[in-house]
């Protein structure tokens, strides 16, 4: 007997078989593997692309930064050994001017230490309460509210400065002038402590739970176990932490143009107005000198002194944080 299939051929046949059988399956996953491989290599690329982007704009300050020190130290009124040993800074006072970089630094490092004074203590405790101690919903609430904070302009918190802590601290001493060391690093303060409390809370909770569960099996407190357990066991995360936020303060740059005054001035008096290298740029950036002349030239050698710095803490915060850096399964 022989049965005839109509409206069927042996070519049309196959064909079926191969796009609906084992075929099809097959050819599917090699489309699904090949748009995998084309998207992964398409991320690495604009991955690559963005770290050379980085490295190039890197390259390209650090080359202006040093074409332009360089020209200003060739210059005839400029002592490089004064510049680098001195304290006297008048760039703007005809033939009396004087490039003593030390002045611009001390400044800076006052700001520096007032605010780190405000916000590495603040922001260790409040994140080792956050951590440590605080229930879900208090944290849900405290650590966003901090978290605003580094969300507000700069230029906000020197307003802030100057209308409302140099007041405040006009009420308690008289000794405080109108623009003043202290109340610029309070606001810098006040500025880095999100980055300090995020940071370390962060440093914190990735210790492994089960060493604070070891040290309460032995009877230490939840005390105890945050400050001797959980503490020195992040040490690395909170050093890196602190030198972040130094590094930050260093580099601000509205709040002390706008709360800390224009005298350069090496003085360890906090109550006194002085000058930081940030704030310095910001004067010669306004345009009331000639881009020609040594005052202008200036800028760059301190923005590249201020790059050395702010570099030398980078290098100095990875080799702190390969030192102490605890690794736990």
């Amino acid at each position: 007997m022989t049965i005839i299939l109509f409206g069927t051929s042996p070519v049309s046949t196959a064909g079926s078989i191969r796009e609906s059988g084992p075929f099809a399956l097959e050819a599917g996953r090699l489309r699904s593997r090949s748009a995998v491989h084309f998207r992964e290599a398409l991320v690495k690329s604009l991955l690559y692309a963005c770290g050379a982007f980085s490295l190039l704009v890197t390259g390209e300050i650090i080359v202006v930064l040093s074409r332009e020190a360089w020209h200003f130290f060739s210059l005839p009124e400029v002592d490089f050994v004064e510049f680098f040993t001195s304290a006297r800074w008048t760039p703007l006072l005809g033939a009396e001017k004087h490039f003593g970089v030390w002045s611009l630094v001390a400044g800076t490092f006052l700001v520096t230490l007032v605010g780190m004074a405000v916000a590495l203590p603040l922001g260790l405790v409040t994140a080792i309460y956050l951590s440590e101690f605080a229930p879900r919903k208090v944290r849900g609430i405290l650590k966003p509210t901090l978290e605003i904070l580094a969300g507000i302009p700069t230029v906000v918190f020197g307003f802030f400065a100057l209308t409302v802590i140099t007041p405040t601290l006009k009420f308690f001493h008289d000794g405080f002038t109108v623009y003043n060391a202290a109340s610029a690093g309070i606001a810098v303060g006040i500025l880095c402590l999100p980055i300090v409390c995020s940071l370390t809370e962060d440093a914190l909770r990735a210790v492994p739970q089960t060493l604070r569960e070891a040290a309460s099996g032995l009877g230490a407190t939840r005390f105890e176990v945050a400050v001797k357990v959980v503490c020195p066991a992040a040490l690395s995360g909170i050093i890196s932490a602190f030198l972040l936020a130094i590094a930050r303060a260093v580099g601000e740059t509205m709040i002390v143009a706008l709360a800390a005054g224009n005298t350069p001035r090496a003085t360890l008096d906090a109550r006194q107005e002085i000058q930081t290298m940030t704030g310095f740029m910001v004067q010669m950036a306004l345009g009331d000198v000639s881009n020609f002349g040594a005052e202008y030239s200036s800028m760059y050698a301190v923005a590249a002194v201020l790059f050395l710095m702010t570099f030398a803490l980078t290098i100095l915060g990875h080799q702190i944080r390969k030192k102490f850096r605890e690794q736990y399964e």
